[in-house]
């Protein structure tokens, strides 16, 4: 078993000021993988401290110097893939064929995209007799997701540190172990002490102690609504910046004349990605009445297709959902769409054959209408609502009637008429023809998605303030 005994404040590993720890739960096989800390609020106001005081320094630091670490970090992963492959593996039941490419090749593309887009933010400009710069946001508060262990602290506190701020990190504690790495990849690439420090524990313990810190600039959050509302209102009490990274309900329009075989397999492997487990997953399957059945149909194959077993196995597919929580809260919508009377495809309550012990969901396939609960609500597991529309207007009404607004797709044989639906679309970001996600574009969402944008020089922006100088 991995114990953690210390946490990572300015360039160094101690001592929790608590002495309790915390379980960290093999998702696939309910085993006590490894222990951490219980961090405390007196440990957030060390590494605030830390912080506070690497600032100046680091906020002083050139472009190049920057995107040298970066550049270095983005290395020391490479090196180090196998180890952050495994960690990924053990602490989320992600699938092995799917962490080597999405989480840790992913993380080293940010890395290295965070280092060049460096060069491609204006800092400062000329406007008449002013010069308006850009500085860093100051001290940060990040508190990352679960989901995606390692890329949210890449994605909040590498955008941050970019920027030249520095960073509190609250990693999840469901997740916490790829953090740890990280801390230790910091040092190796020459990261200066107090840039980055490192504080595990629980969100009303540490997150609101981040949160409502009064020597804190600004709060990034990735999470629940639920958990966004908190944020905004601790970090209200010192008027905090907050950038907020919140949930989805996402809508792929299938049109008449796309492609249905591919549409409809394309826009299920997007929903199931990490077990359903994706804020952006496209979880509701918009399709034109008159092709109802045959989508059905092709959903049932490419949801029955999905290997569950052994995450360590390149031949799975699809892993367990990350706690039993999560476990029960999933059946729960599935029995709740029973109940409501949606036409249950495939899929269903019980566990995957063979796999009783670990927070298995099979994957799961309802037609309904957007008015039902699995319509509405985020359900973050193998769940998907297919929804039939009448025309391309009713498709427009159906994906935007949502308090979400974080992704959708749009498929159709015409890429004009595909473009012209996704500008009708209230929400951050649109695949055509399931197009690859750009990590230089843009990641957030409108309405109760979130606040900000994350990803490429985008996400690096968010961590700076404007400055005008006169004269």
């Amino acid at each position: 078993m991995i114990r953690h005994d210390s946490i990572f404040i300015d360039g160094q590993w101690v001592p929790s000021a608590g002495k309790d720890t915390l379980n960290v739960i093999n998702p696939a096989t309910e085993e006590i993988l490894a222990t951490v800390p219980r961090g405390t609020p007196q440990d957030v106001d060390r590494a605030v401290e830390a912080a506070v005081r690497a600032f100046e320094g680091w906020s002083r630091t050139s472009i190049e110097e920057r995107a040298a670490i970066f550049t270095r970090l983005a290395r020391a992963v490479q090196a180090r893939a196998e180890d952050v492959t495994r960690s990924v593996v053990l602490e989320l039941g992600y699938p092995i064929s799917a962490v080597t490419r999405s989480q840790t090749a992913g993380a080293v593309e940010e890395l290295d995209i965070i280092a060049e887009c460096l060069a491609e933010i204006r800092w400062q400009e000329d406007v008449g007799n002013t010069v308006v710069c850009r500085e860093p946001a100051g001290v940060v508060g990040a508190i990352t997701a679960w989901n995606a262990p390692l890329r949210s602290v890449i994605s909040k506190a590498g955008a941050a540190i970019a920027a030249g701020c520095t960073v509190v990190l609250k990693p999840s504690e469901v997740a916490p172990l790829t953090a740890f790495l990280f801390a230790e990849l910091c040092r190796e690439a020459g990261l200066p002490p107090g840039v980055f420090n490192l504080v595990c524990g629980t969100g009303p313990e540490v997150g609101e102690a981040i949160a409502a810190h009064p020597l804190i600039d600004m709060v990034s959050l990735t999470g629940s609504v639920r958990a966004g509302r908190r944020v905004m209102e601790v970090a209200a009490g010192s008027i905090k910046r907050v950038h907020l990274e919140l949930g989805g309900k996402s809508a792929n329009i299938i049109l008449e004349d796309a492609d249905l075989t591919r549409a409809v397999a394309d826009g299920i492997e997007d929903a199931f990605r990490n077990a359903g487990q994706v804020c952006g997953g496209l979880t509701r399957m918009l399709v034109p009445r008159a092709r109802l059945g045959q989508a059905e149909a092709l959903a049932v194959r490419k949801a029955e297709s999905f290997i569950q077993g052994d995450p360590f196995d390149p031949a799975t597919t699809l892993g367990p959902v990350s706690t039993a929580a999560a476990r029960d809260r999933v059946r729960g919508y599935i029995q709740a769409g029973q109940e409501e009377g949606l036409r249950l495809l495939t899929g269903g309550l019980e566990p995957p054959a063979g796999l009783e012990r670990g927070w298995w969901v099979r994957p799961t396939i309802f037609t309904g209408t957007n008015q039902s609960r699995l319509a509405r609500e985020e359900i973050f597991g193998p769940v998907l609502i297919v929804i039939p529309f009448e025309d391309e207007a009713d498709a427009i009404r159906i994906a935007n009637d949502s308090v979400y607004g974080l992704a959708a797709g749009v498929w159709s044989a015409d890429p004009v008429r595909a473009r012209a639906v996704a500008a009708q679309l209230r929400v951050g970001r649109v695949r055509i023809n399931g197009a690859p996600l750009n990590k230089r574009g843009t990641h957030g969402g409108f309405k109760l998605s979130g606040v900000g944008r994350e990803w490429g020089r985008f996400g690096i922006e968010e961590f700076l303030e404007y400055k005008s100088v006169m004269g």
